[in-house]
């Protein structure tokens, strides 16, 4: 993440064809077909995914799998797109007078997906939105769940959260543009709509939560009795040092980008270019050596050792091996989409909204690919200690809940 909302001059033919708001709801379509994706592969590689969640499974071999029920969910909000988007381009042809007048039918459709979330509609998969509403509103607030109680599943949907913290700053830009006297959502995106603060701190929320769910981890721990056989909860801290390494990118690339002082402005540069280095680094080997529990960062002796694959582990669910190879070197490569601003040919691609949501694009993405091995992982660690990981075994030995009010709000 960069966190650099750059601005284009001018109304764009990109946002001409592709206003901002349009993007939000492509993308929040998008997020339901990728999971959906995600449910249907893991599912044919008998890895259980609702009861990794919690969430109830199947009770007779005659209804659909959970694949289905969010396939059909996706299916209402494509074609829920595709008519508002359509009609947006009859009306208006993309003639800039008429896209900026028209701004109302984007947001009458953001509306719309809302309501879809929101409000009960027959033959939709209303227990599971009912679900997705509940998780929402506990992590909201950097809540988390017991482990017998759905733990992994907070933990996915915070995770996702950060990946669209970006898409989150659009949204608000599109709505700051709309109430704003004489503006339009569907105007060149004003970045600075908001730019200075309320942006930047909606960009840090979601890696603020998991800050607070990984604080919350480590006292649940500190609390466990036999901590000789589950460890002191230094992971823990170690995971929210990783998700704090955001917030120094976010503050320099906002001060860097309301600085007019050519001086303060390139002491911010070198600020920002070591934040995102780190930020990047960290996080790339966490998603490796933590959330995939591949053994690339291991100690050469330990790799040596090892009967398995280079770098990977004993047990793998996905095929071909030479799969985990391309992931890794595709998450390194899209950790480093900032890198694009030192070369000086692709220096000023970000700077265009046609790029901006590429980037935004490729982070959801990246995520999508990160679900399936995140969600392999956790399925070994279960199913090699008799169906409980870690995790679970700790925290069953806890006596109470925290004192998150939200903790209670499961189903």
């Amino acid at each position: 993440m960069d966190g650099d909302p750059a601005v284009e001059p001018e109304l764009d033919s990109f946002s001409l064809t592709f206003p901002l708001p349009y993007r939000v709801g492509f993308i929040v379509t998008l997020a339901v077909w990728g999971w959906g994706l995600n449910l249907h592969c893991l599912y044919r590689c008998n890895i259980d995914v609702p009861s990794l969640i919690k969430y109830p499974t199947r009770t007779s071999p005659h209804h659909v799998p959970h694949h289905f029920t969010t396939y059909r969910l996706a299916t209402v909000l494509s074609g829920l797109f595709g008519v508002s988007i359509t009609l947006f381009w009859l009306l208006t042809w993309r003639i800039p007078s008429r896209v900026i007048a028209y701004d109302w039918l984007p947001l009458t459709y953001l509306v719309a997906l809302l309501a879809v979330f929101l409000v009960p509609i027959r033959d939709l998969p209303s227990a599971g939105r009912r679900r997705f509403l509940s998780t929402f509103r506990r992590i909201a607030i950097g809540g988390i769940a017991q482990a017998q109680d759905g733990k992994f599943g907070d933990i996915l949907m915070a995770d996702v959260l950060t990946s669209y913290a970006k898409v989150v700053g659009d949204l608000y830009v599109s709505m700051c543009m709309f109430f704003r006297t004489g503006g339009s959502a569907t105007h060149r995106p004003d970045r600075d709509c908001g730019g200075t603060v309320f942006v930047p701190l909606l960009m840090a929320i979601p890696s603020l939560i998991r800050f607070r769910q990984c604080i919350i981890e480590y006292f649940r721990v500190k609390r466990a009795p036999y901590k000789e056989s589950t460890g002191w909860g230094g992971q823990h801290l170690a995971n929210a040092l990783k998700y704090s390494t955001a917030f120094p990118v976010i503050i320099t690339s906002t001060l860097q980008r309301n600085t007019s002082d050519p001086d303060s402005k390139a002491v911010m540069n070198k600020l920002w270019l070591f934040a995102v280095l780190i930020n990047s680094l960290y996080s790339f080997y966490w998603d490796v050596a933590k959330d995939w529990d591949l053994t690339l960062f291991a100690e050469k002796r330990e790799r040596a050792a090892a009967h398995h694959p280079w770098g990977l582990r004993e047990r793998l669910m996905f095929r071909p091996v030479n799969l985990y190879y391309v992931v890794i070197g595709l998450d390194l490569m899209l950790r480093c989409t900032w890198s694009m601003k030192l070369s000086p040919h692709l220096d000023k691609f970000s700077d265009f909204e046609s790029g901006i949501f590429l980037i935004e694009f490729l982070e959801v993405f990246r995520r999508w690919v990160w679900i399936f091995f995140r969600t392999e992982a956790e399925w070994l660690r279960h199913s090699g200690t008799g169906g409980l990981g870690v995790d679970d075994i700790l925290l069953r030995s806890v006596q109470g809940k925290d004192d998150d009010s939200d903790d209670d709000d499961l189903i």
